[in-house]
C-alpha cells in the first residue's frame, strides 16, 4: 500500500452497528477508494453506493475530494453507512461550512441501533418459548 503522503488530509472515523470506517480525504479529483477497490467494485448495490455519497453530494464536493476508506466488521448495509458517517466527520475537518446542512441531513448523528442480545430462560432477544397449558 504505497499511498503518496499529502500534506492536506483529513480523517474521520464512521461507526454503524459493529462496523468501523477509517476515512482519509485529500483534495483530488473525487475518487472513492475502499481498501485496494473502487467504491463501484466493493459495495454491490448501487443504492449503499449513494448512501456512501450522499455526504459529498449534499455538499457539493462530490468531484473535489479524494476518497481512501479503511473499513472492518459488519456486513456491507454497516459498512455504508460507517463510511458515510466517516465522509461526513471528515468534511468536518475540511470546513465548518458544511456542519449545518450535514447536520440537518443527520449524517454526523452515529446510528445506535444494534442488534439486541439474546437473554437466558429466551430462544431470541424477545422470543419466549411455546406455551403450553397442558
Amino acid at each position: 500500500m504505497a499511498k503518496k503522503k499529502t500534506n492536506i488530509t483529513y480523517l474521520g472515523t464512521g461507526r454503524r452497528k459493529s462496523s468501523v470506517a477509517r476515512v482519509y480525504m485529500t483534495p483530488g479529483t473525487g475518487n472513492i477508494t475502499v481498501g485496494d477497490k473502487t467504491l463501484d467494485e466493493y459495495l454491490p448495490q448501487e443504492t449503499l453506493r449513494m448512501v456512501v455519497k450522499s455526504p459529498l453530494v449534499l455538499t457539493n464536493t462530490a468531484d473535489q475530494f479524494d476518497v481512501y476508506i479503511n473499513v472492518y466488521g459488519g456486513g456491507f448495509t454497516g459498512q455504508a453507512g460507517a463510511m458515510r458517517h466517516g465522509i461526513a466527520r471528515a468534511l468536518l475537518e475540511a470546513g465548518d461550512d458544511y456542519r449545518p446542512a450535514l447536520k440537518a441531513a443527520g449524517y454526523l448523528t452515529r446510528d445506535a441501533r444494534a442488534k439486541e442480545r439474546k437473554k437466558y430462560g429466551l430462544k431470541g432477544a424477545r422470543r419466549a418459548p411455546q406455551f403450553s397449558k397442558r
